[in-house]
């Protein structure tokens, strides 16, 4: 079962800048992420509750281009090489990966087998994962993760503190929705519901547990939406090649 948005990978070309000038704007605090070593790639992480914004860059570009099957490299190296930063693709969370996959191919979607991964935590631990993928890029439908829920990152205790945690922003932050330009609405619709599985109403916009994706025929930067406790300064501002907007409301001390 889909169970809301798991994670935004946006790339850049240095992870630790992009992590430190972004905590000066948002106000979210970022951990050390890690290696991917096989793959080539690097990431810095913040957490938002279970969700969470992924900055990843490229150590090796001769090692994405060896795993094809780890297609978020790929979708990396394509933004990167076109000479800018931003949104490379999304994930959904489901807890039940293979399920999911059975289900979508039984109507017609042509989505990729469920491929195991793992990231090297600065600390030894390891964080483990599965995931499926249709084609990726900025304005094509998510791919899907099931996350090994133990360890440092994913295990009771860790889950716990990071629903509880406050961010220098002052409090809890969520990730509330991302909205995405397309270049023809009815048919990125149809590409997600073929592929994904997920349906859009009239407006452009559907719901993944308690977040919204929105598909507009927009141009500029995806917009992604911050939910902060009462108090937090809105913010509006465009940096990494995406748009930030962070509002107040109730719900993001849930």
């Amino acid at each position: 079962m889909l169970l809301g948005i798991d994670h935004l990978v946006i790339a850049v070309r240095d992870p630790d800048t992009a992590a430190d000038d972004l905590t000066d704007v948002l106000g979210v605090a970022w951990i050390g992420g890690g290696r991917h070593e096989a793959m080539g790639t690097f990431n810095r992480v913040a957490f938002l509750g279970d969700s969470y914004l992924e900055l990843i860059g490229v150590f090796d570009p001769a090692r994405v281009a060896e795993n094809p099957q780890f297609a978020v490299g790929g979708a990396t190296v394509a933004v990167l090489e076109a000479g800018r930063e931003g949104l490379a693709t999304y994930a959904l969370a489901t807890d039940d990966i293979v399920g999911d996959v059975n289900r979508l191919r039984a109507s017609g979607s042509w989505i990729g087998n469920p491929v195991a991964g793992s990231r090297g935590r600065p600390d030894g631990d390891t964080v483990r994962w599965m995931t499926a993928f249709p084609s990726l890029g900025p304005d094509r439908p998510p791919f899907l993760i099931e996350h090994e829920l133990a360890g440092a990152e994913w295990g009771d205790e860790a889950r716990a503190a990071r629903a509880a945690f406050r961010h220098p922003v002052g409090g809890r932050v969520r990730l509330a929705g991302i909205e995405i330009g397309v270049h023809d609405p009815v048919a990125a619709v149809g590409r997600f519901d073929t592929e994904i599985g997920l349906a859009f109403d009239d407006t452009g916009e559907t719901r993944v547990g308690d977040q919204w994706i929105r598909l507009t025929a927009a141009g500029g930067a995806p917009v992604v939406e911050l939910a902060c406790e009462p108090g937090t300064p809105p913010l509006d501002v465009v940096g990494f090649g995406v748009r930030w907007r962070r509002r107040q409301t109730a719900r993001a001390g849930g």
